[in-house]
């Protein structure tokens, strides 16, 4: 692996995403989401059958990590956080402290990087990790784009949609 390309759904629509997902020149992509559906036909496109067709015709792999997804109990603790800040999870900059600790512990502390290169495979130079958020800071992406970067070396890239909530 090279690179670790992040991305999030949230203001992209069908072809601005594929075609940035194209233009970074993704060979894996590695969705990193619990439940891999999303409510609604604005981006029915991420839900995972049809994504994972769309990936297939562009010739990019598609892999699941779920046990980089954060638990529904995580997941809580930061719809809490956001809703005692008045912020709405679109608009999210950041992700809480608590989220990050319990993320760190819960999820990051049993990963295990080399066994991640396993699970992608040798074939795989430019990795997209997959949720979401349009800010990275917002997701678990960029904690586990950190953690890999700080374990393997790699040069991390974070794509956002240029839709403004």
């Amino acid at each position: 692996m090279n690179k670790i390309i992040t991305i999030g759904v949230y203001g992209f629509d069908k072809d601005s995403f594929f075609k940035a997902i194209l233009d970074a020149k993704i060979d894996t992509f590695c969705d990193i989401r619990l439940r891999r559906g999303m409510r609604g036909s604005e981006y029915a496109f991420v839900n995972s059958e049809s994504l994972q067709k769309q990936l297939r015709e562009l010739g990019i792999r598609y892999i699941h990590v779920k046990n980089l997804a954060p638990s529904q109990a995580i997941r809580e603790k930061q719809k809490h956080e956001d809703e005692m800040l008045g912020i709405a999870k679109r608009n999210r900059k950041a992700l809480g402290h608590t989220f990050i600790q319990e993320y760190e512990k819960e999820c990051l502390s049993h990963f295990n990087s080399d066994e991640f290169l396993t699970i992608i495979g040798p074939e795989a130079k430019i990795v997209g990790l997959f949720c979401v958020e349009r800010e990275p800071e917002a997701c678990h992406r960029s904690l586990v784009a950190n953690w890999l970067s700080r374990d393997l070396g790699l040069s991390v890239e974070h794509i956002r949609s240029s839709v403004i909530y």
